[in-house]
């Protein structure tokens, strides 16, 4: 409570799964929206208004929104199922089949309870006891929400955060702003805006998710703020905006996350390629002779035998002297743009370039745009201008359709018209301090605070619509570096302008596992790092065995010497590079499916050992490992010469395999691993299947398709069975055109069984598949009913 004696709530009306409550003095709107069994929402406003009646961020099972965004108040994609709802005069409760919610009516003071399937209740949340609204203002500016915490609990999410995975103890901004060498245990705040995240308790094992329906600038203090008077806390505050937040039930941190995943919209699948190795510095575009540069990038691939798929394209392609100009092109760098991106196209090497959302203002067309309008303001009307870069400049506004049409146009005639692939949205973080900016708001005026995070988000939209537009029979790639949540349906994302250490290392691993415990799944990191001394050469290669695990794999640097990290940085180490570089295009398929489930089922392709085997309590201590989908669990070499590591392996039913020495290792226990130079540790849980590119490719045989499986039967009895997504990894109507290689395995202690089945409409380019069976070689193998002979020391099927 506040000073004030009483702010009693009173029950006004409930209605399509709206239980509305009231405050009058001062005028508080609570409404509780039962949107599903396991979750629910609370909107307070002050008074009925609310100060954002769109949502951007909320796009249930969706693939998009539109750019003016979704009504707050449209439920139609929940299912809205039935609930209890008892009135017990100073107090309210709202019963679904997995959440109840008890309200006190005095300070609208909310208890959340989990509902097991036996109807056991176990709390789960409560709001504190002593004020945990801002009804009047006596807080401060902006809306808070203070909820209790206990010594018992874990914090995962926040996205992008440094640290440690468990933000238990400490406080972040949520903020998005251009950090470039940041410290990766420390610096806060960084460049993405994900207000979620999961509790979990330590003695029951229930947890569930918070999500905070907002794009102001914000604070989320988990423990690190103290008061006697108040009791053990948590809180949330944001600048601006409403009080808008869901509650998601688990019981697992897994449902949680699958769920959220869910609310926030489906992810992007983007085009086979975009999982292949991405070049990519600011050197060569900044160089005089940038075109001979690139041109030479290519040719040392070749040269090397190092596989690419791509080059991101760096911003120098825009200068106008020192300046950089977006929808531009330095014709004395590229004298032939056109001719440059057919050769890269010749090589099968797609090209992705740079584009901000600021002019500076020396952009020759500054002032034509500021006649049109399209720049966010100030309440005077005037241009906003901030610093951006080298020079003071003006954002685009993209929550003006004018700002829309104009991007979309530079987007498709200043790049894609040139053959230029994809969009890279770069320093998009929108960093504009003043309290007097206004956002057009698709027509009706907003501050921008209020919409902060939005704009990041639109831009992505308007580049990923040009794109569509364009080609629409190819689903498209899009990178951005800030974002919030529901990014994940435009771009693939990474952690930013990383410092080169073993630090960055060690916890972007962490970082990345926080962005796909909050929806963000698609996600890698300048490997090598982008700022600071060039990586010496066994931090080169630790950091490149780390980086073809995750989905996005790129070696993007802007060294202090003017070097550049390329896998042929060191002649040392190059052919330990092509190598792992092979064997991330070797794995590509199981990649590839892993990110065809994120986008069918929700499912993260990096996840913390906890998400997959929360059932052991060890998984949950701090680590430096994690799983790519379900059957790789990768133990990255964070530390200087190592030579061994130590790996903790979750208890399972079968036990783990060693992939590089097919040791079989008990679950539940810690074991130490060789860790040369030479690979990355990689233990593989027994009962996998694991699909792979079977055959040895080069610079110019990597589009060529051959198909085998790695077999990694229980020791005793067991059952396992995976499917493999195959389409042509480009097309728009995968829905449509692909099939399933469906293969499941029986384990015995005589025999392992195989079943091979093939289903769907994409004509597979390859005739045979091979399997590889590790462990027990004495057990009889049978395919599809008939016992299988070795051909070059593997089993293979006609198809």
């Amino acid at each position: 409570m506040s000073l004030k004696e009483s702010y009693l709530f009173e029950l006004k009306k409930q209605e399509n799964n709206i239980i509305t409550l009231q405050l009058d003095n001062p005028v508080v709107v609570a409404q509780v929206m039962v949107l599903e069994h396991d979750l629910i929402r609370v909107l307070m406003t002050k008074g009925e208004e609310l100060e954002v009646d769109k949502t951007w961020l909320v796009a249930p099972g969706m693939d998009d929104v539109p750019f003016e965004g979704r009504s707050r108040f449209d439920l139609s994609p929940f299912s809205l199922p039935s609930y209890q709802l008892s009135n017990e005069g100073q107090a309210v409760s709202i019963e679904t089949e997995v959440l109840k919610l008890s309200i006190d009516l005095e300070g609208f003071k909310a208890t959340w309870f989990h509902k097991a399937a036996d109807g056991e209740l176990k709390q789960i949340a409560a709001d504190r006891n002593t004020q945990a609204y801002n009804f009047d203002g006596s807080l401060g500016d902006g809306i808070f929400h203070y909820l209790q915490r206990t010594q018992d609990e874990q914090y995962f999410g926040l996205g992008e955060k440094s640290g440690d995975m468990d933000r238990y103890g400490k406080r972040y901004r949520m903020l998005s702003v251009d950090p470039m060498g940041y410290d990766a245990q420390y610096t806060d705040p960084l460049y993405k805006h994900i207000p979620f995240y999961i509790t979990r308790n330590t003695q029951s094992d229930i947890s569930f998710g918070i999500f905070y329906d907002n794009m102001a600038q914000s604070v989320f203090d988990m423990g690190n703020e103290m008061d006697n008077y108040h009791g053990w806390y948590r809180y949330y505050h944001s600048f601006a905006g409403d009080l808008d937040y869901y509650i998601i039930a688990g019981p697992k941190v897994k449902d949680v996350v699958k769920r959220y995943s869910w609310l926030t919209g489906k992810t992007i699948f983007s085009p086979k390629w975009s999982l292949g190795y991405s070049g990519s510095t600011m050197t060569y575009t900044d160089a005089p002779d940038a075109q001979e540069q690139l041109k030479r990038f290519i040719e040392l691939c070749e040269e090397n035998d190092i596989l690419c798929d791509s080059f991101q394209l760096s911003s120098g392609y825009t200068s106008i002297g020192d300046k950089r100009h977006v929808f531009t092109w330095n014709r004395d760098k590229f004298p032939d743009p056109k001719g440059f991106i057919d050769e890269y196209h010749q090589k099968g090497v797609r090209l992705c370039a740079n584009i901000k959302p600021a002019l500076l203002k020396s952009h020759p067309r500054f002032n034509e745009l500021k006649k049109q309008g399209i720049f966010i303001r100030n309440s005077s009307g005037e241009v906003e201008m901030v610093q951006f870069w080298d020079e003071v400049g003006a954002y685009i506004d993209f929550t003006n359709e004018k700002s829309i049409s104009w991007w979309k146009e530079n987007v498709t005639s200043q790049l894609l018209e040139y053959g230029i692939d994809s969009t890279w949205n770069d320093n998009n973080e929108f960093e504009i301090w003043s309290t007097d900016a206004i956002s057009s708001g698709f027509g009706k005026e907003l501050p921008f605070e209020t919409v902060r995070s939005i704009q990041p988000l639109l831009m992505m939209k308007t580049s990923f619509e040009a794109q569509k537009e364009f080609a629409p029979h190819l689903r498209p790639y899009l990178i951005s570096r800030s974002g919030s949540p529901g990014m994940q349906r435009y771009v693939q994302t990474w952690s930013g302008d990383n410092y080169t250490n073993w630090k960055s290392l060690k916890y972007n691993i962490k970082m990345g596992l926080g962005l796909s415990m909050s929806g963000i799944y698609n996600v890698g990191h300048d490997v090598g790092g982008f700022s600071g001394l060039a990586p010496d050469p066994e931090l080169l290669v630790r950091w490149v065995q780390n980086g073809i695990f995750h989905p996005r794999f790129t070696m993007h640097s802007w060294n202090d010497d003017q070097t550049v990290n390329v896998p042929w940085m060191y002649e040392e180490t190059t052919e330990n590079i092509r190598n792992l570089m092979k064997f991330r295009h070797r794995i590509t398929p199981y990649l590839y499916t892993a990110l065809y489930e994120a986008h069918e089922n929700y499912e993260p392709i990096i996840r913390p050992t906890f998400y997959d085997f929360g059932h052991d309590k060890k998984t949950f201590e701090e680590n430096d490992d994690f799983m790519l989908g379900e059957s790789m669990l990768v133990a990255s070499v964070v530390e200087e010469g190592r030579t061994e590591r130590d790996v903790y392996l979750p208890s399972n039913e079968g036990g783990w395999y060693n992939f590089h020495t097919s040791e079989w290792h008990e679950g539940g226990k810690t074991v130490t691993v060789p860790a040369p130079l030479e690979y990355n540790p990689l233990l593989i849980k027994a009962g996998s299947i694991i699909p792979i590119n079977d055959i040895d490719p080069s610079f110019l045989t990597k589009n060529e398709a051959g198909r085998g499986f790695l077999l990694y039967p229980h020791t005793g009895n067991g059952n396992s069975s995976y499917q493999l997504f195959e389409d042509d990894g480009v097309s728009s109507n995968y829905r449509e055109n692909h099939t399933m290689v469906n293969v499941s395995m029986e384990s015995t202690a005589e025999k392992v069984e195989i079943k091979l089945d093939v289903q769907g409409t994409y004509s597979l380019p390859y005739k045979k598949i091979s399997f590889c069976l590790t462990g027990d070689n004495s057990r009889k193998i049978v395919i599809n009913g008939k016992e299988a002979e070795k051909i070059n020391g593997n089993y293979e099927v006609n198809i």
